[in-house]
């Protein structure tokens, strides 16, 4: 029997479950994949039997628990002193919009806090993935309704990539999806 996580770190929920499952579909065996905020480390250990995978996460409680998971784990913000291009980078992304009010004064509160609109994490991310990203690499990234999804394919239009919905689910009151995003030809 595992060990509990710890009560700062993201449990594995059905958006980590949908996206763990659509990367297994879409990593192709020897790819370069980086999980960016790994929390338990859940898709990352999946990912890691037919892929060289590493993981970020800017919770030291989340670095201990993928690191417990067998994960190779870095603590830095999003990808932050990550420097090879990766053929895939997964992002489940902290994407619910809290107002000042409902912050949490925890390392819990990296997981979840989108901002006022949710997009605030996503936004920072958009702008600085390309970097980091092969140039015919892809992104997975799970969206929530809640979120705005013509919103964060908008985000990503801005910097020169191109969004496709390949999966949906819907869970309690929201739906998720996940996107595939990749660079618009001649970016």
């Amino acid at each position: 029997m595992t060990a509990p996580l710890h009560p700062e770190v993201y449990a594995p929920e059905a958006d980590t479950y949908l996206l763990c499952e659509t990367a297994l579909n879409e990593c192709r065996p020897g790819e370069r994949v980086l999980e960016v905020g790994t929390g338990s480390g859940y898709i990352a250990s999946h990912l890691q039997a037919r892929a060289q995978v590493v993981a970020t996460d800017i919770s030291p409680h989340a670095v201990r628990e993928a690191y417990r998971a067998g994960v190779a784990v870095v603590r830095t913000d999003l990808f932050a002193g990550i420097c090879a291009p990766f053929d895939l980078v997964v992002f489940n992304p902290p994407y619910l919009p809290t107002r000042e009010d409902e912050r949490l004064d925890d390392w819990l509160e990296y997981a979840l806090d989108g901002g006022e609109d949710g997009r605030m994490v996503i936004q920072r991310f958009s702008r600085e993935v390309g970097r980091i990203l092969d140039q015919d690499g892809r992104i997975l990234l799970l969206v929530s309704s809640l979120t705005g999804l013509p919103e964060v394919i908008g985000l990503f239009e801005k910097e020169g990539f191109h969004s496709e919905i390949i999966e949906k689910r819907t869970v309690f009151d929201e739906d998720l999806y996940v996107l595939r995003i990749t660079r618009r030809p001649g970016t």
